[in-house]
């Protein structure tokens, strides 16, 4: 037996303008949980898509058991062995649990002189997949009958299903509950029991230092090096990302907490199953944390302050002044931005420029005679944040769909900064980003924060809630359930028991 699944060696991969990869090495033994480390665009999603077939390597070689193979396209990866779970699941959600189990391979019988769907066998199939992975789902339902986490299980049994030797995750549990991560690692030591060999991308130290065995970093497209993972530390992994220490992940709060600037009165969603009733207020210079379990109805209260979703009765009121928001731009004249949780679904114009997608909130404030826009103006400013939050990339023409997750994070922050409103909406603002780019984002919070500007930030992290926020009000079940006014109030303890009130 080769001492290694899979060998990646000398990989190089570049695109217009910028060198991805550079002589970059993989070896994953094994049965084990590899993971993959490294800052918004160190590389390793290239180097995963270079692996499944989705680009070509400029050059390098892939072994698998020791024996040298081609993979062009994820067809040739998946006959191979190699499977991928992908951190934006692109499911076909009008079509059953089975159908996207077997996209693109639906069995077939003859019927007559037609080929057709062997529905009977991709149902039985699907059921002994599923069950195979301890889950009970109805496969003849529709997949948008399922949640995030349930689509991700379903993306983690199809590749199961393709008898794979190495599967990759991607960031695979950004959307998932805490019950879902532990019955996702559960699912994991199995497969590391059947000889499966598994790369780990993630963010989160704490998954890494509790499922990983090994630990390849990568930085800037290189490969830094492999470490066993029980003899790394979270401060060694985090320098060697980096390439530098970062003592201190949150910033000293230097900010001023001054008047009253938004309040939010009776706010009560047109869905009896939404948010309900809902009360609060934020003041100018605050970053007010908003905490709770997945399905408390955060996302969906904000999104109802911003226009975005229908209210049956509430008031906002703006600097003492009642505003009437019924779609995102009466928001936005009230002074009121928003950053959404789904980054690439509604985040991101992902065929358009860096240029565009921050030009686009203030195109209309840089027209020249109704018909031409000031491009050298908007060139400035797109240029200044590029500059201001360290983004990767060659230029501003760049299609953001190119960039890596944190780096269309940061364009998505700098459309607002842009826009600069006095009260920002921040919905999981550091989801699948890494350990430098959060510090960078936490900064300019609290950049914004001295500014005076109001903060109101959602995140499923506790220590992030707890780091960043001034004041912390807790949701469950769409229901306000409590608030923490300040440090000694707001402790991990106290937010779990107003999580979990109902």
């Amino acid at each position: 037996m080769a001492d290694f699944k899979l060998e990646m060696k000398n990989v190089s991969k570049s695109f217009p303008g910028v060198k991805a990869l550079d002589n970059v090495q993989l070896s994953v033994r094994p049965g084990t949980v590899h993971a993959l480390m490294g800052e918004n665009g160190a590389g390793k999603s290239t180097l995963m898509k270079c692996l499944f077939g989705i680009y070509k390597m400029d050059q390098g070689e892939i072994l698998l058991d020791g024996e040298k193979v081609e993979i062009n396209n994820p067809d040739e990866a998946m006959e191979h062995g190699v499977a991928m779970v992908h951190q934006e699941l692109q499911p076909v959600l009008a079509r059953s649990v089975a159908e996207n189990m077997y996209l693109g391979r639906f069995p077939v019988h003859k019927l007559g002189p037609l080929q057709v769907i062997d529905h009977n066998k991709m149902h039985k199939e699907t059921e002994k997949w599923l069950s195979e992975l301890g889950l009970d789902y109805n496969v003849k339902a529709p997949l948008s009958s399922l949640s995030i986490g349930q689509m991700q299980m379903v993306e983690i049994a199809k590749a199961v299903s393709h008898d794979a030797k190495v599967i990759i995750f991607d960031e695979p549990t950004s959307s998932l509950s805490d019950k879902e991560v532990e019955f996702l690692f559960k699912v994991m030591g199995d497969l590391k029991k059947k000889g499966v060999s598994m790369i780990y991308i993630s963010h989160k130290m704490d998954e890494i230092k509790r499922i990983s065995d090994d630990i390849t970093i990568m930085r800037d497209g290189t490969y830094v090096g492999t470490w066993r993972a029980e003899d790394m530390t979270t401060d060694q992994i985090i320098a060697r990302m980096v390439g530098r220490e970062l003592n201190n992940i949150y910033p000293e709060h230097h900010h001023e907490i001054g008047d009253t600037i938004m309040e939010v009165e009776d706010y009560t969603s047109i869905h009896e199953k939404s948010f309900r009733g809902i009360s609060f207020s934020i003041r100018k210079g605050e970053i007010l944390g908003f905490g709770g379990l997945v399905g408390a109805q955060r996302t969906e209260l904000m999104e109802g302050i911003f226009g975005i979703r229908h209210i049956a009765k509430g008031k906002v009121k703006v600097h003492g002044k009642e505003v009437s928001i019924k779609r995102p731009k009466d928001a936005m004249e009230a002074g009121i931005g928003m950053i959404t949780e789904d980054r690439r679904g509604n985040g991101i114009f992902g065929c358009l420029s860096i240029k565009d997608n921050v030009g686009v909130s203030i195109y209309n404030k840089y027209l020249r005679a109704g018909v031409m826009l000031d491009h050298p103006s908007i060139n400035k400013i797109v240029d200044d944040n590029i500059k201001r939050l360290s983004i990767k990339t060659p230029s501003m023409k760049e299609q953001i769909g190119n960039l890596s997750g944190g780096n269309q994070q940061k364009v998505i922050i700098s459309r607002w900064l842009a826009k600069d409103p006095d009260i920002l909406i921040m919905d999981e603002p550091t989801r699948g980003i890494d350990i430098g780019a959060k510090h960078e984002i936490y900064e300019i919070m609290e950049e914004l924060a001295k500014q005076g500007k109001a903060i109101i930030m959602i995140s499923s992290e506790m220590p992030e809630l707890l780091g960043m926020a001034d004041r912390i009000c807790v949701m469950c079940n769409g229901k306000l359930t409590g608030e923490l006014n300040n440090k000694e109030e707001m402790t991990q303890e106290n937010v779990m028991n107003f999580a979990t009130m109902f």
